[in-house]
Formats: C-alpha cells, sequence, structure tokens
C-alpha cells in the first residue's frame, strides 16, 4: 500500500533551485507556502539556502530521517540521488524530472533500471516524468506538486496521467468549491500506477469518490481487479482520451472491425463498475452531484417547473436516460391541485406557471420530493423578472430542507436557466451549521446525461458480481491441442473449416450437422446422411465474407442441386492465393441470427462481442462487448444488453428464446479464450437462438503464437 505517500512526517527537494521558475524551487515554495505540516528541506550543493529554508548538499547530509523525497534533478543524476534516497530511510520517491520512457529507446532503459532500484530497496515512486502528488488532510496539509494553491479540504481523490491537465483540474475543483482529499501526477507509472491509487482510496477514510484522467493503461487486468472491488465501496469517474482511432486496419474478421479503439476501454469500465464521464465538464458535473446529493434509490423521477419548454425538454433527456416520469399518483396529484392555481398541471411535468413565485416552490418542493413515489427531483426555475431569483433559489432551499426534516432521501437537482453557480440550504438532518448542496446547473437538458451515468452505477451496485467458471464438458485442453497442433504444422493464420468446428466440439458447443467435402461425389453423400435441405459452404482460409463472392448456398432440397453448389464454391479460389480446403455441407437451421466474435486485444486481452448477426452484422452494429474472462452475471448482462434483446425475449407474441443457453455458449467461449492464447479473433455468425436452445453453423478462428 501507498498510505504514507499522504502522510509523511518529513519532506526533501532534491533539485531545489534559487531560480524561482525552476522545477524544484516551485514545488519546495508550494510546500512552504502550504504550509506543510512538518520539516522541509532542500538539497542543493551550491547554495547554502534557498529562499528562507536552508539548504544541504545532500540527502545524507541532513541528519535526520526523510520520509519522502522530491527529485527534480537531471535525468542522469536521478539514479543516483534515488540510491540515496533510500539510504537515509526514505519510503516515497516523487520523481517529477523526464528524459524517461516518453523519450525514446534510451530513456526506456533508464526508467527501467529505475523501477528496479526502487523495487530492490523497498520503496515506492510516483512518476518520473510527473507534476508532484498533494494531500489536504489539515494535519499533513501537503502541496508536493505544481498546483499554485492548495484545494480545499474535501472527500474526492483525483489522479490524472497528465501533469499539466492535472494541475488545471485542481483549479477547476477549486473554483467549483469541490474539495479534494488527495492528488497525484501519475506521470509514466513506473511503479505506482493508477490501480496502486485506487486500491489506497479504497482504504482510506478521507476519500469518498475518485476522479480520474487516464490517456491508456498499464495493466488493465489488475486494473479490473481492484477498481472492481474498490467500486463496491465508492464510485470512480473516469474520463479516458483517446477514444478514436487516428488510422484504421483491414479487418480480417466481423468482430475486428466492430472492435473499434475504444471497445475494450468502454467494456473494462463498465464490468469493472466505473463511472465513465465524456468530458473534464461531464466529470466535474456528476462529481457536483456525487458529493452533495445522496444515491438514487431508483429511476423515477419528477420535474416541477414555472415554463412548460424547459420542462419538456428536461424530460425528453431523463427518458433517454433510462428514468422514468411518470404521472403521479391520485392522492399527490389532488394535493398539488390545492396548493397550484387551477390551469397549473399538477401531472409529471409540475408546471407552476411562469406566475408562480418563491411560495410556490417551496410548498411545490417540499410536497414533491416527500413523495415514496419520487427518487430524483428536478426543480426548474425560468426567470422572467416577475420575482427576485435569490428568494427563489432560498425557497427550492428551504422545500429540500422541511422534506429531509421528514425524512425524504430523493436527489434534488435544479437549473436556473440561463444561470450558473449553486445554492446551499440547510440540511434536513436539523445539524447545527450544516449545509446541503443542490446542485444548480444553467440548462435542465444538462441533468440527464449526468443522472444517467450515476443511475447505472446504482444499478451495477445493487448486482451481485458473479463467478467465474468452466462449463460443464468445456476441454480446452483439447482445444489448446488443436491449436498447438495447426500452429506447428502451418504457423499462423486462419484454421480450417474442420479444425475450427472440432475447437468448438472440444468446448462443448453445439454445431449443425456438417461434414467438410473434397468433391461433389462426397457432397451428395454428406447431403443424404444429414437429411435435406441443406448448405453448402465454401470452405477456404483466404475468403473472409464468403456470402459476398458466392460461397454460401442455402435450403438445397436435391442431390443435384448440392452436387452443382459444390461445382460453384470450388471454382472461387482459382486464380486467387486462396487455398480451397473443399466444401462443408451442413444441415439448415433456424431460429434468430446472431452473432458471437473475439477480438484479443494487445493490451487488454481477448474482447467478447455478442448481438445480431447474418450478412448484415456490420451494418446493424447491435453488438455488445465484454472482456473475457466473463463471469456469469457479465453473460448475463450481455445478452440483455442490445438493442435486440426484445425480440430474443418475445416479439409480438413470439416465443423467447434459451437465453440461458446464449450465456452457456459466452460462458464456453470466454473460457476457451482465456485458456488458448494462440486464438487471436474467433468469429461465430451465425449461431441460431431457438426456445430449445442454440445451435452454431459458422466458424473462423485466427491463430497466432502467443503474446503476438
Amino acid at each position: 500500500m501507498i498510505n504514507g505517500l499522504f502522510s509523511p512526517g518529513s519532506i526533501a527537494v532534491a533539485g531545489a533551485s534559487r531560480d524561482r521558475r525552476a522545477v524544484g524551487r516551485r514545488i519546495l515554495d508550494a510546500l512552504v507556502e502550504g504550509p506543510f505540516e512538518g520539516p522541509v528541506y532542500a538539497i542543493n550543493p551550491a547554495a547554502t539556502h534557498v529562499g528562507s529554508v536552508p539548504a544541504h548538499p545532500s540527502l545524507s547530509a541532513i541528519g535526520k530521517p526523510v520520509d519522502l523525497v522530491v527529485v527534480a534533478v537531471p535525468a542522469k543524476l536521478v539514479h543516483e540521488v534515488v540510491a540515496e534516497a533510500a539510504d537515509v530511510g526514505a519510503g516515497h520517491v516523487v520523481v517529477v524530472s523526464a528524459g524517461f520512457a516518453e523519450s525514446g529507446d534510451e530513456g526506456r532503459a533508464a526508467q527501467d533500471e529505475l523501477a528496479a532500484l526502487v523495487a530492490e530497496r523497498g520503496m515506492r515512486m510516483v512518476g518520473p516524468n510527473c507534476l508532484g502528488v498533494l494531500a489536504t488532510d489539515p494535519e499533513v496539509n501537503m502541496n508536493a506538486s505544481f498546483a499554485p494553491e492548495m484545494p480545499p479540504v474535501g472527500n474526492f481523490g483525483l489522479a490524472s496521467q497528465s501533469g499539466a491537465l492535472g494541475i488545471a483540474i485542481i483549479e477547476l475543483a477549486r473554483r467549483l468549491g469541490l474539495g479534494l482529499s488527495n492528488f497525484v501526477s501519475l506521470g509514466n507509472q513506473a511503479d505506482i500506477t493508477v490501480s496502486d491509487l485506487i486500491e489506497f482510496w479504497g482504504t482510506d477514510p478521507a476519500t469518498g469518490a475518485g476522479l480520474l484522467y487516464l490517456e491508456s493503461f498499464t495493466d488493465p487486468a489488475r486494473f479490473r481487479q481492484v477498481a472492481t472491488e474498490t467500486s463496491r465501496q465508492l464510485p470512480l469517474v473516469m474520463v479516458k482520451s483517446g477514444t478514436t482511432s487516428a488510422g484504421s486496419r483491414a479487418a480480417s474478421s466481423h468482430t475486428a472491425a466492430l472492435a473499434g479503439s475504444d471497445t475494450a476501454v468502454e467494456a473494462l469500465l463498465e464490468q469493472s463498475g466505473v463511472i465513465r464521464a465524456a468530458s473534464l465538464e461531464h466529470m466535474f458535473g456528476i462529481a457536483r452531484i456525487l458529493c452533495s446529493q445522496p444515491r438514487p434509490k431508483g429511476r423515477r423521477a419528477a420535474v416541477v417547473t414555472n415554463s412548460g419548454g424547459p420542462g419538456v425538454l428536461c424530460v425528453d433527456a431523463l427518458l433517454r436516460a433510462n428514468y422514468s416520469v411518470e404521472p403521479l399518483s391520485d392522492e399527490a396529484s389532488a394535493e398539488l391541485a390545492r396548493q397550484l392555481p387551477a390551469a397549473a398541471s399538477v401531472g409529471n411535468p409540475i408546471d407552476m406557471l411562469a406566475a408562480a413565485g418563491a411560495a410556490a416552490y417551496r410548498d411545490v418542493t417540499e410536497a414533491v420530493l416527500s413523495l415514496d413515489e419520487v427518487d430524483v427531483l428536478i426543480v426548474i426555475y425560468t426567470p422572467i423578472g416577475l420575482e427576485d431569483d435569490e428568494a427563489v433559489a432560498q425557497a427550492i432551499s428551504d422545500g429540500v430542507a422541511a422534506a429531509r426534516a421528514k425524512g425524504a432521501d430523493g436527489v434534488v437537482l435544479a437549473s436556473v436557466v440561463g444561470g450558473e453557480g449553486q445554492h446551499s440550504e440547510p440540511q434536513a438532518n436539523g445539524e447545527a451549521g450544516g449545509r446541503e448542496v443542490i446542485p444548480t446547473f444553467a440548462f435542465p437538458e444538462d441533468l440527464a446525461p449526468l443522472l444517467g451515468p450515476i443511475g447505472d452505477y446504482c444499478d451495477w451496485l445493487a448486482r451481485d458480481l458473479g463467478r467465474v467458471g468452466e462449463p460443464e464438458g468445456c476441454d480446452t485442453e483439447e482445444a489448446l491441442r488443436i491449436v498447438t497442433e495447426a500452429l506447428s504444422q502451418r504457423g499462423e493464420g486462419w484454421l480450417t473449416v474442420a479444425e475450427a468446428r472440432a475447437v468448438l466440439d472440444a468446448v462443448g458447443i453445439n454445431l449443425n450437422a456438417g461434414r467438410v467435402v473434397v468433391s461433389a461425389a462426397e457432397a451428395r453423400a454428406a447431403a443424404d446422411g444429414i437429411g435435406y435441405p441443406v448448405a453448402v459452404t465454401v470452405a477456404s482460409t483466404g475468403i473472409v465474407h464468403k456470402s459476398d463472392v458466392g460461397g454460401v448456398h442455402l435450403n438445397l432440397a436435391t442431390a443435384d442441386e448440392v452436387a452443382k453448389a459444390y461445382q460453384a464454391v470450388s471454382s472461387l479460389t482459382e486464380g486467387t492465393d486462396a487455398r480451397l480446403d473443399g466444401a462443408l455441407v451442413g444441415a439448415m437451421e433456424d431460429g434468430i441470427e446472431l452473432f458471437l466474435g473475439v477480438d484479443r486485444d494487445a493490451s487488454f486481452g481477448p474482447l467478447i462481442g455478442f448481438g445480431l448477426g447474418g450478412t448484415s452484422v456490420e451494418v446493424l452494429d447491435d453488438v455488445a462487448f465484454r472482456l473475457a474472462p466473463l463471469t456469469d452475471r457479465d453473460a448475463h448482462d450481455q445478452v440483455r444488453s442490445i438493442r435486440g434483446w426484445k425480440l430474443l425475449a418475445g416479439h409480438r407474441g413470439a416465443p423467447p428464446v434459451d437465453a440461458e443457453a446464449i450465456e452457456d455458449l459466452l460462458a464456453r467461449i470466454s473460457a476457451l479464450v482465456v485458456a488458448v492464447d494462440g486464438i487471436a479473433e474467433l468469429d461465430i455468425n451465425p449461431f441460431f437462438a431457438r426456445p430449445d436452445g442454440v445451435v452454431a453453423t459458422d466458424v473462423r478462428i485466427l491463430i497466432k503464437e502467443p503474446g503476438r
């Protein structure tokens, strides 16, 4: 753990220059101006003092233990300084010096040596190439960073992979009145990573939520484990940059085409319970709600307004965010009708009319927030010059306080149309001096995009995490043998149709009756044995989209049709480099066409996609992705997260398909690709879902040497 990083008893700054613009000097001044609650030492062999701080020529010359060393010397001197920090007993170092992995191969080698030194000496290191750390605990009050001012004390931890942006985020948080517990500029993450920080937040009583700005993941598997555990205790909100691809690659399978550059990140965060923010503004909007309001217990929303237009805009946005805005109960509507003019609307939204003043806002806010049928209350005020704006704001505050006094625990957000800021009011629990902040936004449609991710997080919290298990009859060792043998015989490339079907058969996946044949006579015999009608498809590792080139012939009812189909597909590779392995004669199947695929991401591992299938899978783009290994909960949610779930659940009187069989198929594929590293891509398209189970008909598997 890294607890000591945020509670050092003493700090030394190596590279503390007398030049006020220098890196080391700026951090030294920040510590002194904090002021840090402990001794601060300046290390400068060419000076007797730096500012008001006596300078020492080296760490060892201090003659006293040092807990934390901030290193701001040229890159070539960093290794020596860190080694000396270990000699004087420092448990943590913060290396702000640049010139390491970010600068090329030579810098990468130097960074690896530095990380090895830190590990060998039992220290922990932030950086290199970072802009420092801070902790707001009044007993520590440490600003060992470039932040010009300490942010207010609060319960948000903050981590940023971009140092400069992290400092800007701190300043923005300070202007918004959001207090921080601690901040880390992660830099190159040669030792302490974002996962270490998240793990610390989960044990830190001062941190109630974590804000993250990341550009990449050093260890996605560990991030998933740590973030999943921590998210059960406190919310994590992340902005991830680099969501689009600067270029494109030729997709060799449906899965590769569908799995864009950001798909794995989205799956990782969704499975880990991390709230994803679309922007820094979005992240702070979510943070403002999380730090001031209870978590919503449900998605039942009510809207109170003095203008119909903003109310409708808000309702539309809430519905898009999967919140319900239903008419209030007859009893509640009758009570509101007694409080409002006859022309007012007491449905939902509750339109109090333009003339509504402070008294109406106070009474209606209290009444609606007190209803058991409301989880989230949005109060909209459109100034029209008939009422003092501050009086209305105070009235809303008073209404919330009165409802809180009755035990109301719903979320309250406000919108002063065209206005800014946030308003405060006494807490409902009646504690002396206590205040509750009502986050207030300029436009009512801005609230739902913030509530949506918070609601999704609460839904995630309410679910069990599930477990990872290998389904019965899933022989991954046999699948591994098939792939290993193919690699040794032919090297990397596509498995033959027969080999790919054998892999699925090994892990217990139900396949349609079928046989690969190499002549028209064999095709006739195979069809006779299977029973008509049958399908004939080309068996070639070089043809990706078989239907596009006439390589798929369906509903063949006679032996002559089968023979003709074989002749047609066997000629498709003539004049090309594609190898012909024959044709697959298979039983025709019915049901809903679905797709399942795998793309092994170099950083994130196997990414499993599921959705509506067939020839238009890429056009429909109705595919949900999850990272392997899948828990049974992951598989359950993945099946139900596609837009086409309504078709599977039974549409217009059709019987529902066997969803558990689809989940079992996902579990078997997950176990397969976790156990067999050589599977780089996999497509099952289509497989058919029916009320009595699933059956796969077409599979392609690309194999590569593990680690490539």
